[in-house]
């Protein structure tokens, strides 16, 4: 079949009609939704992307958090079109994971082994799978409004409200997915984020059963705040006490410091779950951490525990594109993408104040979010947005998006990039005072 070039296809509404003859919903990935259609993309370069008419708009989102170097960087251009030409996945090792592998683990204390695979979906389910290897226990633990993903045991509560959460000593299991078995939701503890003595009752509860102690230390979907080290050494310890891995989900949050969000502790994870920046711009994701828990997935074992393979798992594009990425972000450039971060967010703070309106903003290194409420959220559960909250939002973001041509992650949320300028943000807190003016008489109303 022949298919259309962009001058017989420019509309955002032909496009998707066509789509939903073919697509699920006309889409492969629900976040890209917008009523009445999604908008379509024609380039990006750098931080900026031109939908098919011609609309340029800075990008603020990234790739959901995954792009550290923004769209089409020449250097990692250059590097994966000289892999292109040597070819793009093989049955057989490369030197390109290799290296990647070498730079990796050079950059966090306990970084020991690394696997490769696909996702961050698929890394976190193979540290959960590696724990219950090595612990020989079936059960993990994970906090109300965690995202890890879309294993079944990791997505649990992920969107648990007020009509299904339950009690906060004792978080219901509130399924994601119609149909997912029981028998999942048993071996799954749910704790309530950042308070010690309620997830350390949860935890001895199931002692002799949990594997592993799953947290995300920087959390968008609980709130985008960090955990306090207070809590990660509690988990810390209850973890050395009963056998379990204190395993990090740092998918989004590696992007925090050189060493990601586990720099900021006093004591370190056992496993940790990479993907997003890494992979360059490709899809990747990996599982990092103590050389005797990694020995589970290791082929020269006369018993192996976790046989593990996947058809891309460390393809030389994505180990080549996440090598070249990771490289330029060295320590200067964490350094400078946070303190730039760090402008936008006392620039923001200052349009709120002008605005005169109910709003604050949580976040860590590169990355934050606004919440429509005087105090910064320090739970799930504060930090939770009813449906007037979600419409005000979702409204804020339509303005943002199509009047001011910016795009933010649909929480109010961004994730930078290095190739953004104090131009920028500029931009940025300036739209953001249009809108927030514009939005006051409905924030008002939410107090």
């Amino acid at each position: 079949m022949k298919l259309q070039s962009d001058k017989n296809s420019n509309s955002h509404k032909e496009l998707y009609s066509r789509a939903v003859e073919v697509l699920t919903g006309g889409v492969s990935r629900n976040t890209i939704f917008r009523k009445p259609h999604p908008i379509y993309v024609a380039s990006a370069k750098g931080s900026y992307v031109t939908d098919i008419n011609g609309v340029e708009r800075v990008d603020f989102a990234n790739n959901m958090a995954s792009l550290i170097h923004g769209h089409a960087h020449p250097a990692i251009v250059k590097a994966v079109t000289e892999q292109f030409q040597k070819g793009t996945a093989y049955t057989m090792g490369t030197e390109a994971e290799i290296l990647f592998a070498e730079l990796l683990t050079s950059r966090a204390p306990g970084f020991e082994k690394i696997r490769f695979m696909n996702s961050g979906t698929e890394a976190v389910m193979t540290m959960i799978k590696t724990s219950r290897a090595f612990t020989g226990k079936p059960m993990i633990a994970k906090a109300e409004g965690a995202y890890h993903g879309t294993y079944d045991f990791a997505e649990i509560s992920q969107t648990a409200n007020p009509s299904n959460w339950g009690a906060i000593d004792k978080p219901n299991k509130v399924p994601v997915v119609q149909g997912t078995p029981e028998g999942v939701l048993n071996d799954v503890v749910i704790y309530p984020y950042n308070d010690v003595e309620r997830t350390i009752n949860l935890l001895d509860e199931y002692a002799d059963e949990i594997a592993c102690v799953l947290i995300d230390p920087v959390p968008h979907r609980v709130g985008l705040f960090p955990a306090t080290n207070e809590f990660i050494e509690a988990l810390y310890k209850w973890t050395r006490k009963h056998n379990a891995i204190l395993a990090f989900d740092e998918v989004v949050t590696f992007r925090v410091n050189y060493s990601g969000a586990q720099a900021n502790y006093t004591v370190k994870p056992d496993l940790t779950a990479l993907g997003k920046i890494i992979g360059g711009g490709f899809p990747i994701g990996a599982l990092v951490g103590r050389s005797d828990i990694m020995k589970m997935l290791d082929p020269r074992e006369t018993f192996l525990r976790h046989p593990h393979s996947g058809t891309f798992s460390a393809n030389p594009v994505s180990t080549t594109a996440g090598r070249v990425a990771m490289e330029m972000y060295d320590e200067q450039a964490v350094k400078d993408l946070n303190a730039l971060t760090m402008i936008a967010r006392k620039q923001i703070e200052e349009s709120i104040k002008l605005a005169d309106v109910p709003v604050c903003i949580s976040g860590a290194g590169s990355m934050f979010r606004l919440h429509f409420q005087e105090k910064v959220p320090d739970s799930y559960r504060e930090a939770y947005q009813n449906k007037e909250v979600k419409a005000i939002i979702s409204e804020l973001d339509d303005y943002l998006f199509f009047k001011e041509n910016i795009i933010m992650i649909n929480t109010m949320a961004c994730m930078f990039a290095t190739t953004l300028t104090q131009k920028d943000v500029d931009r940025l807190s300036e739209a953001l005072l249009r809108g927030l003016k514009l939005m006051k008489p409905k924030i008002d109303k939410l107090s």
